[in-house]
């Protein structure tokens, strides 16, 4: 399955934009795009994954908001 990337942060996924703030938006973008350029094998989800995963190394969870690791 061919995935486009990511021009605007308005694209993203309503998970994705109801729930992080610009700034981790725009590194969620980031991380889906290069993932889907350096990683064209992957499924859509794994994509995904990877994003979130590029999050979680700056942002984390607290009481149902991402806030910035400290």
């Amino acid at each position: 399955m061919i995935t486009m990337p990511y021009d605007k942060i308005s694209e993203l996924p309503d998970s994705v934009k109801d729930n992080l703030t610009e700034d981790a938006q725009e590194i969620y973008k980031e991380a889906f795009n290069n993932a889907d350029e350096d990683h064209q094998n992957w499924e859509e989800g794994r994509k995904h994954q990877y994003a979130w995963g590029a999050v979680k190394n700056v942002y984390e969870k607290k009481d149902d908001k991402w806030v910035k690791k400290k």
